[in-house]
Parts: C-alpha cells; structure tokens; sequence
C-alpha cells in the first residue's frame, strides 16, 4: 500500500470505530507510539503488541463516548498528518474534551511511527 492509500484506509476505519481493525492490518510489528505527555500513560510505547495494550487500557478508561471527529489525512512522502477531536467522560477524570493532532509515518506499507499533538 502507499501511504495515501495507508492514511485513507486509517481514517476510514477510525471514523468507523475499528481501532483493533487499524493495529491489526495497519501497524507494523516493530511500530512506536509517542505521546505529547504521560496522560494517556507510557509516553513511548514501543511494538505492536505494546501499542495493542495501550489502546485497549485507554478504551478500558472511558465510560462513555460523547463524538468524534477526524478530519482527511494530509499526506507528504513516507508521512501523513491528521486532527482528532474527542469528547468523551474517563473514569474518575470526568467530561473531557481533546484535540489532537496526529503524525504517522509509513514504511513497505504499514505505519511505523505514530506521534501525538495536544
């Protein structure tokens, strides 16, 4: 796949609610995520499997799902940028709403970097 057709497919599938889907037929084996800060836990997270795990604690954390919103890809090269917003309520935290912007890079096909902007 390009990295167009990579960040189309990533989008679809998000604005779907797929993110197992997305990890599971998007991300490499030895993917790294980096967050802006600790708040969504570990900063860097390095592995799929790693990657797996830190999705599903933050699902874990939310208790309820208020909207979403991801806008088209931008697609440069080997790289691709996106915004996400959300509005969701997390457990003990309460009503949160966040941006973000999100930062992808592909390498043979799969994302190989995911960096967050909040």
């Amino acid at each position: 796949m390009t990295t167009s057709e990579v960040a189309n497919k990533l989008v679809e599938l998000c604005r779907q609610g797929k993110i197992d889907e997305v990890l599971e037929t998007l991300f490499a084996d030895n993917a790294q995520s980096i967050e802006a800060n600790d708040m969504m836990g570990p900063r860097v997270v390095e592995g799929l499997q790693a990657i797996k795990a830190k999705s599903a604690a933050f699902q874990a954390d939310v208790e309820e799902f208020h909207g979403a919103k991801i806008s088209d890809p931008i697609v440069a090269a080997n790289s691709f940028a996106l915004t996400w917003t959300l509005d969701a309520t997390f457990k003990g935290r309460g009503r949160m709403s966040m941006e973000e912007v999100c930062v992808y890079q592909v390498k043979d096909g799969k994302v190989i970097l995911e960096q967050f902007f909040y």
